[in-house]
């Protein structure tokens, strides 16, 4: 009898065990009620359990290996309210939940459960800004117009050249060397000539991840930064959109449901359309003629009148299109099907024209299955960017880089930890062609491509976070593998204090035509890298392959000081082990085609962020240097500015805050310039030298320039600009809002170069105020 009582007890036990040791899956989407817009970063956890997580930026969701039994799954999200749903979940199963959430009439002042921060608890994310298009409107808008252009140049790191033809340089990279991306699609020339707008409509944004270095194995094919742009879907509910107005430029936006959001299935279709359109080249001359002094002496040349210029106003035309179609399914997936085409035109008549074009398409897909622990997602996408450019020295340029992408991305979901892995395939035509001031003709045609795979895990052991990936690049061109390991860690020693760190290898085969030693650079082209031997710098030895290489290394610290303010201090350090750039002092048709640098850039970036209910400040501060060594000399690039303050200041005040003030300084160090030593006549020295008179003739005049390059230093850059919204609602979903705004308010007369023969001091843009109207619907 015993032995039968001992023998049931054990089966019993067993039993026990066996269910106690089954466990499931809760995965999940959270949506906007009025919108169906997935909410990003919110906050998911199990109630009375440690259990929790973050919606990703897809409002995407999962909780894996959860013991079977009856949970009360909770949603919060600042400035909606929370919600409370009781699940059950069953032995190897998974229980897929769509949250709804819905706006709170009452703005919450404080929140204790805050996503970003949770998710800064459980992912490395070292050098990595995640942007929002709130903060993107919180900057004073030149022209009245938020863009992306105005807000990357405060974050921590990030360098812009000016405000005409100005590029980014993040942490020591060119422009070339940082991957732009538009919902998986490469972007090569994301900026338009004026320098204040992008080609990225602010109000079409859903995230912008910015990984100015350190970034892991997912992203490859560029050696210094990465900047993510995803849109979002159009209204699933109704129709809506906005038109607006400013001196600056005009633009319109209509989204809606094409097959409305099914509130039982969560099915739905709706599309998205916005354009853009710059009349600036018409109202400077009315509102800005003062302005043109500084754009003409910086572009213009020869006999034509200051006065004949100044009536045509600042040159700068651009015209942006962009739409979406977006099929959304109840368990989370999606297909998005995307087109844009960008065009920017910079034309002083009769002295320098330029012109490109970036149109393309794609698809970007999220598969969710439903009794797999894996999500999928992939992009397929082709673009085409032409750019032509006509000098008075009658020699044009031209550049043009067709692209096909396609990437399948795996991600398995467990508990604690995270592991992806995915392909890629790029193919880009290049043709590229130019003549120097030596008369000797460039051109390249190409064809490449690159494949890539790569694999990445991330898993959390107690306070402890670690991230190692590993990248294999194929350039089919070259004929080479490279292979790219990546680490990333962070320490939660409390709460409030995290320590962290990554690195790795990184390269890349795209070239620019742009000069890093060019203070002005409108035309923007690329080209494949080269096929024919290389030498080290300044050497006869040649170069062991023909590929970009860089490897990154980075530290850092995150304290929370408070529940509203976080400061940031990264330490890191970049080295270039080989740049590739063309041969633009080619003599002869001998002589090589391109040449190889080293350099490197190192530094610490600080930031300070306060958040607190009508208030939001950010404060950065960088110190940087920046070199590069031909082999000849070790000297400073024209972009490496030593120091850099940016102080944002958002304050939101009234009656439902429908008032916003907003101030944005910047002060920078000088640039490094090289020195101007004397002049000389140029005389020929040709064939004809013998019926050349020596004494008497009149010949062009050439420059004796400094022994060490970029040895001089110009004055600091410092500028304020001032913002002031209001806006009215009418009806349910209508807005009007009214905004007026000053770029440079006290009227710095900012140095950008000083031209050589005339030593006329040449200015970056002076005070421009404007106003604009924003009406939405």
């Amino acid at each position: 009898m015993k032995m039968k009582l001992y023998f049931a007890l054990a089966c019993i036990l067993l039993f026990a065990g066996s269910v106690w040791a089954q466990t499931g899956t809760i995965r999940g989407n959270v949506y906007d009620q009025e919108t169906g817009a997935p909410i990003l970063f919110a906050n998911i956890r199990l109630a009375d359990t440690p259990l929790g997580t973050n919606t990703d930026d897809n409002g995407f969701f999962s909780l894996n290996n959860v013991p079977v039994g009856s949970y009360t799954l909770i949603a919060t999200y600042l400035g909606y309210d929370s919600t409370a749903q009781r699940i059950t979940l069953a032995g190897d199963g998974i229980n897929y939940q769509r949250i709804v959430m819905t706006p709170n009439a009452i703005n919450l002042t404080t929140v204790d459960i805050s996503g970003q921060r949770e998710r800064a608890r459980s992912e490395v994310n070292v050098s990595t800004l995640t942007v929002t298009p709130k903060e993107i409107k919180s900057l004073p808008s030149a022209g009245g117009e938020a863009d992306i252009a105005q807000y990357l140049p405060i974050l921590p790191g990030i360098i812009s050249s000016g405000d005409q033809g100005g590029q980014l340089y993040i942490r020591g990279g060119s422009p070339v060397q940082n991957k732009i991306l538009l919902d998986g699609m490469t972007i090569y020339n994301p900026f338009h000539s004026i320098g204040l707008f992008s080609v990225f409509e602010t109000e079409t944004v859903r995230s912008i991840d910015v990984l100015t270095g350190g970034f892991n194995a997912q992203y490859g094919g560029r050696i210094s930064a990465v900047v993510d742009i995803k849109t979002r879907e159009g209204n699933k509910q109704r129709f809506g959109g906005l038109v607006s107005a400013s001196p600056f430029q005009a633009k319109a936006l209509i989204e809606g449901p094409i097959k409305k959001l099914d509130p039982e299935t969560g099915n739905s279709i709706s599309f998205l359309f916005t354009a853009k359109h710059s009349y600036l080249n018409e109202t400077s001359a009315l509102l800005y003629p003062y302005a043109t002094d500084t754009t003409y002496y910086a572009f213009a040349a020869g006999d034509t009148s200051l006065q004949d210029i100044a009536d045509l106003g600042l040159p700068f035309q651009y015209t942006d299109f962009y739409g979406k179609v977006s099929f959304v399914g109840g368990g989370g997936s999606k297909l998005d099907l995307f087109g844009m085409n960008f065009r920017d035109r910079f034309d002083f008549v009769g002295i320098s024209t330029v012109d490109w074009t970036n149109s393309g398409g794609g698809a970007h897909f999220i598969l969710v299955p439903p009794n797999s622990d894996i999500v999928m997602d992939g992009t397929v996408a082709y673009s085409k960017y032409d750019i032509t450019s006509v000098e008075s020295d009658g020699r044009p340029k031209n550049s043009q880089v067709v692209n096909y992408t396609a990437a399948l991305n795996f991600t398995y979901y467990g508990l604690n930890n995270q592991f992806d892995y995915g392909f890629e395939f790029t193919g880009f035509n290049t043709d590229f062609s130019f003549t120097n001031v030596f008369d000797i003709p460039f051109q390249q045609r190409d064809f490449t491509t690159e494949i890539a795979g790569y694999v990445k895990y991330r898993q959390q052991l107690g306070r402890l976070v670690i991230d190692p990936g590993l990248r294999f690049h194929y350039y089919a061109s070259q004929s080479k593998l490279s292979i790219e390991p990546r680490f990333g860690l962070k320490y939660n020693a409390t709460d409030h204090l995290r320590f962290k760190m990554a690195g790795g290898l990184y390269s890349q085969n795209l070239i620019s035509t742009v000069s890093e030693q060019d203070v002005v650079n409108f035309f923007v082209g690329f080209l494949a890298g080269p096929e024919q031997m290389l030498f080290l710098p300044n050497s006869a030895q040649t170069s062991k392959d023909r590929i970009q290489r860089a490897f990154h290394g980075i530290a850092g610290v995150e304290v929370d000081l408070n529940n509203h303010t976080t400061l940031n201090v990264e330490p890191y350090y970049k080295g270039f082990t080989q740049l590739i750039s063309i041969n633009r002092n080619k003599l002869r048709g001998q002589d090589p085609d391109f040449q190889t640098e080293t350099g490197e850039a190192y530094g610490v970036d600080l930031s300070l962020r306060y958040e607190r209910a009508n208030w939001y400040a950010w404060l950065t501060y960088s110190l940087a240097k920046v070199n590069r060594d031909d082999g000849e000399q070790v000297y400073p690039t024209i972009f490496d500015r030593r120091h850099n303050v940016n102080a944002l200041l958002t304050y939101a005040f009234g009656a439902d805050r429908q008032w916003s003030a907003s101030l944005r300084w910047n002060l920078g160090s000088g640039f490094p310039f090289t020195r101007t030593q004397g002049f000389y006549e140029q005389a020929p020295l040709g064939t004809d030298l013998l019926t050349t008179d020596i004494l008497t003739g009149n010949f062009d005049i050439g420059t004796i320039l400094s022994e060490e390059r970029n040895d001089g230093r110009l004055s600091y850059y410092h500028r304020l600009d001032a913002s002031l919204k209001r806006q009215w609602t009418w009806g349910k979903y209508g807005e009007i809002e009214a905004n007026v705004s000053v770029t440079n308010l006290y009227n710095r007369d900012n140095v950008f170069y000083v031209d050589r023969m005339t030593n006329r001091r040449v200015n970056q843009l002076p005070v421009l105020p404007s106003a604009g109207l924003i009406v939405r619907f």
